[in-house]
């Protein structure tokens, strides 16, 4: 397969690729949006469950209380029905005292059955507010799942329509470079084949060794981009002039540890001839 033919097989099939990956990461974050309104339910949930028990613990506790409210009236009745049968001053006052503890005890615990019937009655509006609450929240989720599923369904759909596409441009690609070129355009924003120009990878914007730039330039074979390993094709520079490097102008990368080496030796040089000068001035 001719080269060129090659690069507009996999223009065809970035194209197809950024959108079907695209699809795919947005089939994977729209469960997400439920997350709050999940983490919303459960929470009505779980306070339902806490007032529940609160509401069972002050029915047992008005239970109480009106068996021990009972237990008090009951005594002081009796009391009272004993002080006709009473003979001395002293069991007078033994069962004076006797029915004034009881209505004590009475007028206490008539005050703490009062007060749990308050929070039996406030706990069992506050629970009804959250079962419609919850009620409420349930409609929501599943209206809104519905809508999710829906929505998974449509890109499931154009997913499988991309994939149809994608299955015939490949054909006559080598597997290798599709699974290369795959794995770029996942890692790479959508963009797995730029244009080299003037030597310059325009995708890392790299300036690239002088034998790729050339081998590009050539399009005999697919190169990838030493930087970000994208794949690279030729494009002329914007003022139509092809920009490369040559090796007599540019030089090679020998060629800057050669030029760093002769630096480093002058300053080595510079350095003596200051030590000498101080040891002629001394």
């Amino acid at each position: 397969m001719v080269m060129e033919d090659v690069f507009d097989k996999l223009r065809s099939l970035q194209d197809i690729l950024s959108e079907k990956i695209a699809l795919e990461q947005e089939i994977q974050e729209i469960p997400k949006l439920l997350v709050t309104q999940e983490e919303l339910l459960a929470r009505l949930k779980k306070t339902f469950i806490e007032k529940n028990q609160d509401y069972e613990k002050a029915k047992a506790s008005e239970a109480e209380f009106r068996n021990l409210l009972f237990e008090a009236e009951s005594g002081r009745e009796k009391a009272e029905k004993n002080m006709d049968s009473i003979n001395t001053q002293r069991e007078y006052e033994a069962l004076d005292k006797e029915i004034r503890e009881a209505s004590e005890k009475e007028q206490q615990y008539r005050k703490d059955l009062q007060r749990e019937e308050r929070t039996i009655a406030e706990l069992d509006e506050q629970m009804k507010q959250h079962t419609a609450l919850i009620e409420q929240q349930e409609q929501d989720l599943a209206e809104r799942r519905r809508g999710i599923e829906a929505e998974i369904a449509g890109k499931s759909a154009k997913v499988r329509e991309l994939q149809e596409e994608e299955d015939k441009v490949v054909i006559g690609l080598d597997p290798e470079v599709q699974f290369k070129f795959e794995r770029i355009l996942r890692n790479k924003m959508g963009r797995g084949i730029v244009a080299i120009k003037g030597g310059v990878c325009t995708g890392c914007h790299m300036i690239l060794p002088v034998q790729f730039a050339n081998l590009v330039r050539q399009g005999e074979e697919i190169v990838f981009c030493p930087y970000c390993s994208r794949i690279l094709f030729y494009a002329e520079s914007e003022d139509g002039e092809e920009v490369f490097f040559n090796d007599e102008d540019s030089g090679s990368l020998s060629d800057l540890d050669d030029i760093d080496d002769e630096e480093e030796y002058e300053d080595e040089e510079e350095e003596e001839d200051e030590k000498a000068g101080m040891e002629y001035d001394e």
